[in-house]
Order: C-alpha cells, then structure tokens, then sequence
C-alpha cells in the first residue's frame, strides 16, 4: 500500500499545523462560527446535532493494522468508544469536542493519514474496489491510478472550490464492487489490444435528483487519464450552477446540456489540457505502483478447508469470497450484528481487526462501500482461526449481501440535515429477518436506508430502498424498489404512499413474501422485479 514521501508528509503537517491556530482561534472567540465554518469543513470537522462530527479519509478504503489502531485509539480517546464505517470508504466519529480537534489530527498524521478534503465544494475521497489487488476477475489492481488521482486532487487549486462536492470511483472488473456509475466520474480500467485504458463514466449521483452517469469515453489510454480528468473537471468548474445548491452537481450539467454537447466541450478541453503536461512521468507512476505490488503469498497454500464446523462452514460460504491466488481467500467482515448499528465498531473490535490483517491478511485492511471490512489476502487454512477471533467479537454474523447486510446513514440520531432516523429502523428489519435461514432463502438482497434525500445511505441504489421523509412534523418511510448500484445498476422506484417506523418494516415482509411466490428458479430478488414489474409489490403491499 501507498506510503507519505516527503511531500505527502510536509503537506499533512502543514495543515494540522494551521488548522490548530484557527480552533485556538475559534475558541479565544477570535473568530465566529461563520467564519469558522469553512475552515473546519475544509478539514472534516461538522456540527452535528449533538456534538462535532470528524470524518476520516481512508484513500480507496485501504489501510494497514498500524493505521486501524490509531482508528481505535481515537475512538478510546476522544470519542465514546467507537467509530462508524462510512459508504464512502472513510471513518466518522460522531462525539468529538472542538479543543480535540487538533490532536486528532496529529495523531492521524503520526500513521499517515487525515481529514483533508472529506467535505466541502472539493473533489472528495477516491473509492475503489474493496477487493483490489485480490479478486480474480480484476484485469489490474486499480488503487495505483486511484492514489494517482489522490495526488492529482490533493488542494488542487483550480477544484478547491467546485460548484459542489465531487466524487471518483475507479476499478479494474466488469463486476462493478464500487456503485462506479453513481459516481460524479466513475472510471473503469478495460483492456484493447491488449492495452490498458479508462473508460470514462460521467455524471452520476444520487441525492435529490438521482442519475446514472452515462459513457463519455469508451478508452482513453491510461498515460493521458489525468488530462482527461482534468478536461472533465474543467468543464464543470466552468458551467456548474453556483447560484442553486439543489442544481450544482455535475449530473445536472450533463442532464441539461446533453451527454453528447458535454462529450464535445470535454474533448475540444483535452486538447488544449494535453498540451499542458500535467500527466505524470512514467517513472512517476511506476514509483507508485511499485508500493502496490501483491504481497509474497505462500504459493503452496492447501486450497481445502475443514468445514466439519456448521457454523464456521454457514460462515465460510456466506462472508469469504475467492482470491486470486490458489489456495487464498478473501475474508469480508460484517459489521452489521443482529440489532447492532450498520457500520459501527468499537475500539476493542477495531483493535482486533488490526491485530487479524497483521497476522493473517498481510498487514492489510479494506473499508467497503457496504460499510464493512475485509481481509483481502488469506491463506484459506487461517480461516478457522479468523473466523473463532471473529465470532468471539462479535464479527462473525454470516450475512454478507443478505437482507440484514443493511446499509444505514446516522439518520437524525445524529445528522443535522436528516428528516428521520434510521438506525432503529434497520434494527427493527434485521430484527424481523433474524432467522438466517429465511435470510438465505430470500438470496442476495440489498437494503439501503437514508434518512433524508441526501441519500448517504444510497436508497435509490437498493434493490429494496428506504427513505425518510418529514410528513408535517411526523417520520414517515418511503419504500423504493428495483433499485441497484452493481454492474446492472439501476434506480429505485417509489411504491407509493409513506409508512410509520412499524408500517416499512411490514411492508418489507410483504413484499419479500410476494417475491418468493413470484421468483423463477435462480432469481435474485432485483431479477425477479425487473421481470413482473411493480404490479404485483404493490398488491401486495397496500392490498
């Protein structure tokens, strides 16, 4: 994995060090909490309902066990003994007072890492494949370009201020593990001719007005990526509304201007960017990507497991997926317990997923999108003893892309912006859906939940979606479906009329026993909507 050089190192150390003189500011009341304001976002620090919230880049969601155990200490520390794993590959901790602020930050430092551009009108973090570099249907490890643009975007001066925030998935398969399309940029690393390129994808997102970004670019040679990067930007910079926030993002630009006119202005842009040399050196790049190199995997790994367990077997084949290398596996850690919070960890349980990748996984972790972790490089005669470490934390519910798999925001417990909570609500459904063999019968199912149309929950994205919506002062839950953010993505359809925090999870039961009666043999629960249509749900939901 990537290691700070100098000039990473400087650049850290120079903004902890600044950011510190504006709290000691701030608290001298030097300065108010207007003009305080973008000076914390610029550094992931928000107000919340309760307490400040900081939110913690994990570039393309990779980390080592050192880094994970800084996650944990400041969770001991400075939070209330946990942090919660985010859809955008980062950590946040919901409890941080002010004056802590700085020394957060120099801890995060002390292992490299920060809170730089995890908010604001910026380009935000790079996410990727949760599995790259492991699985064996990538054709390169994606995360060297992915860091590239890291670097490319770190206080790029021209996209420091965007109209509004901005965010890049990159990856190397056809099986899409990132939601790449609902990205602003989702960038897809395809082979011709034997040649790697990027195909570009462009103006996706959800929020209030969800899209799925179309193809601007079929193949632009990855040497020229960054110039094409910077072509796309450009042309945002430029044309992004600024006077409306509900209109700033770029897939409404594209929208209003067309894919085909924004393809023209991106192209006639690159011409003049690739005259400017802003595309690394190959030696540059190659200095990269010589710290992603796979690790030294044990050739000889037996590739049989002893799976005279049943519930180390249930678990084995629900939560571990194949590697690329005989013998390997990839191990994905659930962080959402029966009636436990969607994403949450406590210091003791972060503490032992550092203590696991450094003994079993090649001293390294992934954040997933899904908001748990993974293992990435296994020797399969490991497994057993992961999964006992695991299932003594708490970490071993085998319910990986299963009903209760939900991804949730914070919803209004915490969240400022939020109409309606969330986390009882995924509670409740998981509590529901309890039984692991009705979450087996039902297949892969995707639940997602927001708290407000903000969508950080990425409801529009799951095959079952929920919102919540302020109903004249009431919480009130709208069911989408249909919904998915894979390689067949696709956007949720409203059902209709809203529920009660009761009403959606009955609702969910209806419509998950309407789609047993309906599926043909081998459907996945989207598969089965895709084919019969709404009707049906509908039915059986409102009757």
């Amino acid at each position: 994995m990537y290691k700070y050089d100098e000039y990473d190192h400087a650049m850290v150390a120079a903004r902890v060090a600044e950011f510190s003189d504006q709290v000691k500011r701030r608290l001298a009341g030097e300065i108010t909490e207007d003009q305080f304001k973008p000076l914390r976002l610029m550094n992931g620090l928000y107000l919340q309902l309760h307490a400040y919230m900081l939110r913690v880049a994990v570039p393309y969601g990779t980390l080592d066990s050192r880094q994970m155990r800084m996650l944990a200490h400041i969770a001991r520390k400075y939070d209330r003994d946990y942090g919660h794993f985010t859809t955008r590959q980062n950590i946040q901790y919901n409890w941080i007072k002010l004056e802590d602020a700085p020394a957060i930050l120099e801890d995060l430092a002390s292992v490299e890492m920060h809170a730089i551009q995890t908010s604001g009108n910026c380009i935000r973090n790079i996410s990727s494949d949760q599995w790259a570099g492991a699985a064996a249907d990538e054709i390169t490890d994606p995360r060297p370009w992915a860091e590239l643009l890291r670097q490319w975007s770190s206080f790029h001066p021209e996209f420091s201020y965007l109209p509004r925030k901005f965010k890049i998935a990159v990856i190397a398969a056809d099986e899409d593990r990132a939601a790449m399309r609902l990205h602003d940029i989702g960038i897809q690393i395809v082979e011709r001719d034997g040649v790697h390129g990027a195909a570009f994808y462009v103006g996706g997102g959800m929020g209030r007005t969800p899209m799925i970004a179309p193809l601007i670019k079929d193949f632009v040679p990855l040497e020229d990526m960054l110039s094409y990067a910077e072509a796309c930007l450009r042309v945002y910079n430029r044309y992004g509304r600024r006077d409306n926030i509900y209109k700033a993002r770029i897939k409404i630009l594209i929208h209003e201007l067309g894919a085909d006119e924004y393809r023209r202005q991106v192209e006639e842009e690159y011409a003049h960017v690739k005259s400017l040399g802003i595309d690394p050196p190959k030696a540059e790049f190659d200095r990269i990507a010589a710290q992603f190199a796979p690790p030294a995997l044990d050739a000889a790994a037996p590739d049989a497991i002893d799976r005279s367990d049943p519930d180390f077997a249930v678990w084995v084949d629900q939560n571990v997926a194949a590697h690329r290398v005989p013998g390997h596996a990839i191990v994905n850690i659930s962080l959402k317990p029966i009636g436990g919070i969607p994403g949450d960890a406590s210091s003791a349980q972060i503490d032992l997923m550092a203590d696991l990748a450094e003994t079993y996984s090649h001293d390294e972790l992934r954040v997933t999108h899904a908001q748990n972790i993974v293992l990435p490089h296994v020797r399969k005669a490991d497994l057993y003893a992961i999964w006992q470490a695991l299932d003594a934390a708490g970490l071993a519910t085998p319910n990986l892309d299963l009903i209760s798999d939900i991804i949730a925001c914070p919803g209004l417990d915490y969240c400022s912006l939020a109409n309606a909570r969330s986390i009882p609500v995924a509670q409740k459904i998981a509590a529901r859906f309890s039984d692991l063999g009705r979450q087996k019968e039902l297949g892969e199912l995707k639940l997602k939940i927001s708290g407000c149309i903000n969508a950080c929950g990425h409801h529009h994205a799951g095959h079952i979606g929920i919102l919540g919506v302020d109903r004249k002062g009431t919480e009130n839950y709208q069911l989408l479906l249909g919904g998915s953010g894979a390689e067949d993505v696709s956007l949720g359809t409203i059902t209709g009329p809203g529920f009660d925090e009761d009403g959606i999870v009955d609702a969910i039961e209806r419509v998950t026993d309407r789609y047993l009666a309906e599926r043909a043999e081998g459907e996945r629960f989207v598969d089965t909507f895709r084919r019969v249509g709404m009707a049906p749900f509908k039915e059986a939901i409102y009757g």
